[in-house]
């Protein structure tokens, strides 16, 4: 699996299009057959501030995942909304998932 992080720093003005551009742009990449997650999530330190967190079945489907005309549609777009160069953490990693946190539990 590979994971990917991206802090992606939108301009104040133009939070609600971002939005908008975010919400279609994550339903378009979690249909895909290689997304096994998708996730765009607000920072709380920064409200300007949004992390997208990607697992992708293997580096494969994450080719695949590039290819596609919404990403190069979201590719086109970002750079009007974005602050500042978006910052991004690649990793390839065996699991292939999510699993339990041993630390913490529903009581």
């Amino acid at each position: 699996m590979i994971v990917i992080n991206i802090v992606m720093p939108i301009r104040p003005e133009k939070t609600d299009e971002w939005l908008q551009v975010a919400d279609a742009y994550a339903k378009d990449v979690n249909a895909e057959e290689g997304c096994l997650f998708f996730k765009f999530s607000r920072s709380l330190d920064d409200e300007n501030e949004y992390v997208c967190i990607e697992g992708f079945r293997d580096a494969d489907a994450g080719a695949t995942h590039v290819q596609q005309p919404y990403v190069k549609k979201f590719f086109e777009t970002a750079p009007d909304l974005v602050s500042a160069q978006p910052q991004i953490l690649y990793i390839d990693t065996p699991h292939d998932g999510f699993g339990p946190m041993g630390e913490i539990q529903p009581r």
